[in-house]
């Protein structure tokens, strides 16, 4: 894209993959890579300013690759999903190999980092319905470490779409309706609560620099990995909530769309959509990571 005219221009164009290309995913740190993933089985990384000659090719997934995205919280952090029914982790430094490898018994089909919590990783894995995975250890000690915090299936239904909400909650007093004002997320303030899930916003910051802080916060207490164990996690979802016209939250919680209210926020409750095929159907979910 070129904004010296009117509309789209083509840049650059080159041959990337021998089958059908699945999906292109920019580094958020780096945004002069782009990395693509292709029928061939083939994942591939390229410099912008050099089209044409791919700085690496990895033959690591076994079948189709065809989900890819960069972690907005961690500098050198990449998930990529594909067929074969596995995602991995990669060290952007060192693409020879990944450093966890998590069988998600399903094809991966979308891959989406939690915007706040660097450890949580939603994964869309078709006819397996959709999990949550928990990369702390694996992120942090670059071991072959993982826990799956919720794995859902959905009947005859092949999930292809999964994504998080970059809205969480926070906790007032009955008689407080007003929202917080604030530089990130930034939504209109003068929007209802149940329309803020479709209709949010975000300027400012950059992604990876505002996830930056916000998974800082992360660190100082808001979220609660499990260490061991069956996880304790409620996933309920709101269809039902949506077709009624009811709030999608109780009268003692609604929703901060600032930065600088964190501390009142409860990161530990998240708004996740997902689709599916066959059945046509977009659900919408809470899920309580106690």
């Amino acid at each position: 894209m070129n904004e010296a005219g009117p509309g789209l221009q083509d840049v650059a164009t080159w041959q990337a993959h021998h089958f059908e290309a699945w999906i292109a995913a920019f580094n958020y740190w780096q945004t002069e890579i782009v990395y693509s993933g292709g029928d061939d089985g083939l994942l591939k990384g390229w410099d912008t300013r050099t089209p044409g000659t791919s700085l690496f090719t990895s033959k690591r997934h076994s079948m189709g690759v065809c989900s890819i995205q960069s972690s907005p919280h961690r500098e050198n952090v990449l998930a990529t999903g594909s067929y074969d029914e596995h995602v991995l982790l990669w060290d952007t430094r060192n693409m020879k190999q990944p450093f966890v490898d998590m069988p998600a018994h399903g094809g991966v089909w979308r891959l989406k980092w939690h915007p706040f919590h660097y450890h949580l990783l939603l994964a869309a894995c078709m006819h397996s319905g959709f999990k949550i995975f928990n990369c702390q250890k694996a992120i942090e000690e670059k071991q072959e470490a993982y826990a799956v915090s919720v794995s859902h299936t959905l009947p005859n239904s092949l999930v292809y779409g999964a994504d998080w909400s970059w809205l969480y909650f926070h906790h007032l007093p009955k008689t407080q309706q007003s929202f917080c004002s604030g530089s990130f997320p930034c939504s209109d303030p003068g929007a209802r609560t149940a329309d803020l899930v479709y209709n949010l916003k975000v300027v400012g910051q950059s992604p990876a620099a505002s996830s930056d802080r916000l998974a800082a916060d992360d660190k100082e207490g808001h979220s609660k990995p499990q260490s061991g164990g069956k996880p304790r996690t409620a996933l309920q979802p709101l269809s039902e909530g949506v077709k009624s016209g009811s709030q999608l939250h109780t009268a003692e919680a609604t929703i901060c769309d600032c930065g600088l209210c964190l501390q009142a926020a409860n990161l530990d409750i998240n708004l996740l959509a997902t689709c599916s095929f066959y059945d046509h159907v977009l659900h919408l979910w809470k899920w309580e990571n106690r």
